[in-house]
């Protein structure tokens, strides 16, 4: 088994309504939910990831990257991305990865109503749900490559 980085990380699946954000634990085993931001006013959604980043102190932020099922990247990606250079902007030197979320929300979504939750009272636990897969997916990735998982991004000053 390869070695993996100790340290917390964050997780966030940037919607247009609503942002999802988990956390693992500093062994990188288990990633939990921890809130869904609303993504709307996108300041304000900055100001509290850059909150949650300061309690937290993680080794770095994940970001989930919408691909299309053929690996492409359409508009919703390249919103991620400015969104993606900004926040890693704020919150520097902590730093910010994209990884590949294609299908979280669907595996969200399953795993929410295969345990009974509503879709009318699920919608603001499905992003932290999401959040969730991204980081599992992330984990999975490290402790198998023993790499950093996806993308760094660069800050552009």
């Amino acid at each position: 088994m390869t070695q993996m980085r100790r340290g917390r990380r964050l997780a966030v699946d940037v919607g247009d309504a609503r942002i999802g954000v988990a956390s693992c634990d500093p062994d990188g085993i288990l990633a939990t939910p921890v809130e869904t931001v609303p993504g709307r006013d996108v300041p304000a959604a900055h100001r509290r990831l850059r909150q949650i980043v300061e309690e937290y102190e993680p080794i770095e932020v994940i970001l989930g990257l919408p691909r299309s099922l053929g690996g492409g990247e359409g508009p919703a990606a390249a919103k991620v991305r400015d969104f993606a250079q900004t926040f890693a902007r704020s919150i520097a030197p902590v730093p910010v990865r994209l990884v590949d979320e294609r299908m979280t929300t669907v595996t969200a979504t399953q795993g929410l109503r295969a345990s009974g939750v509503k879709s009318k009272k699920g919608r603001s636990v499905i992003d932290q749900a999401a959040a969730v897969v991204i980081l599992q997916n992330a984990l999975e990735s490290e402790r198998a490559s023993g790499l950093p998982p996806g993308e760094g991004v660069e800050v552009v000053v």
